[in-house]
């Protein structure tokens, strides 16, 4: 899934995360249909104010989660970023 492209659909923005994402908030987590028709919720990054609009173009990324735990292992999963 990752460079799949899509377009936003819906989107919110996190002001009071859970602790573990305290240190990234606010964030969007947005609704995205990808182009063979999947939909994913998916939290934007490199994002300014101006590209939270439905049908902003979007790519998936593979980007850290969270801080490392306590072995030292980095926690990456699947974001969105705009395009253009």
């Amino acid at each position: 899934m990752v460079g799949a492209v899509g377009t936003i659909e819906s989107w919110t923005v996190i002001r009071l995360p859970p602790a573990d994402f305290s240190g990234q908030a606010p964030y969007p987590v947005v609704l995205v249909r990808l182009g063979n028709g999947t939909r994913l919720t998916a939290q934007l990054v490199d994002w300014e104010t101006r590209h939270l609009v439905r049908g902003q173009n979007v790519v998936t990324v593979i980007r850290r989660v969270t801080q490392p735990n306590t072995d030292g292992i980095i926690p990456y999963g699947l974001k969105v970023r705009p395009l253009g």
